[in-house]
């Protein structure tokens, strides 16, 4: 399989499929049938939706970078990294909800709901990474520079994420500019520690704290914000080119 192809049936077949749901959803509700997390043709049809980044990843991650499943699931599970991948991981989630120490707070019903939390979010949002950073962006990058990768992959990844909010019914509720301010500097957060950390599972995790920080943050200074989510690019930037210069030139010398 081209590199070409490769990234053609990704995007095909992600959005198409999610994009098919979307059909049969809208037709569904026109007919009166409700469609939500309450009813079990929600869920179908959330979880059908849901899933496509992941399947059509393992696919490409199968036919073109020619992964067994045994080595994807052995890097979606791969909690023993080395800890500074973690503390990278850490410093870009700081950086990230930091702007919640001013006029912010964690609201938390219960002590154990953030671990509930993160296990739902790698269900509902960890699992994406097979698709987005394992397989989408690394293949973009052996054509395109890291930014333009980026950029890329946000778009793709925004397109589908609006289409899974109108499945599962959220999409009203969206705030489409902070929305899409967010997931633009995810894009940099989790491709650079996939770049420089080489795992997968440190982005599934990071993905899931991110969802789960972002369902239990309330308030806090724009400002800081703003600011932040600026130094997360750069940092992001400065890695990822400086980690691929280095296997340039580690490739030239061999």
């Amino acid at each position: 399989m081209s590199r070409n192809k490769a990234i053609a049936i990704y995007l095909l077949g992600t959005l198409g499929q999610i994009w098919m749901i979307c059909v049969i959803v809208f037709i569904l509700r026109n007919l009166g049938v409700v469609i939500n997390y309450t009813t079990l043709a929600g869920m179908v049809a959330i979880g059908v939706g849901g899933i496509s980044s992941a399947l059509w990843g393992k696919i490409i991650a199968v036919k073109y970078k020619k992964y067994g499943i045994k080595k994807i699931l052995k890097d979606f599970f791969d909690v023993k990294q080395r800890y500074s991948s973690y503390l990278l991981a850490l410093l870009f989630l700081l950086l990230d909800f930091c702007c919640i120490a001013f006029n912010g707070k964690i609201v938390l019903n219960a002590w154990y709901m953030p671990i509930i939390l993160f296990l739902k979010a790698i269900i509902f949002g960890g699992i994406e990474e097979v698709g987005w950073r394992y397989v989408f962006q690394p293949v973009l990058q052996e054509r395109c520079n890291y930014i333009t990768s980026t950029i890329i992959t946000f778009v793709a990844w925004e397109i589908w994420h609006f289409s899974y909010f109108y499945i599962e019914g959220t999409l009203p509720q969206v705030q489409a500019f902070e929305f899409s301010l967010g997931l633009f500097v995810n894009c940099f957060i989790l491709s650079a520690l996939f770049i420089k950390t080489k795992s997968l599972w440190i982005c599934v995790m990071t993905h899931s704290l991110i969802n789960v920080f972002s369902q239990l943050a309330i308030g806090g200074n724009q400002y800081v914000a703003y600011v932040c989510k600026i130094i997360i690019i750069v940092m992001a930037i400065v890695l990822s080119t400086s980690e691929q210069n280095k296997k340039e030139t580690d490739a030239s010398v061999h």
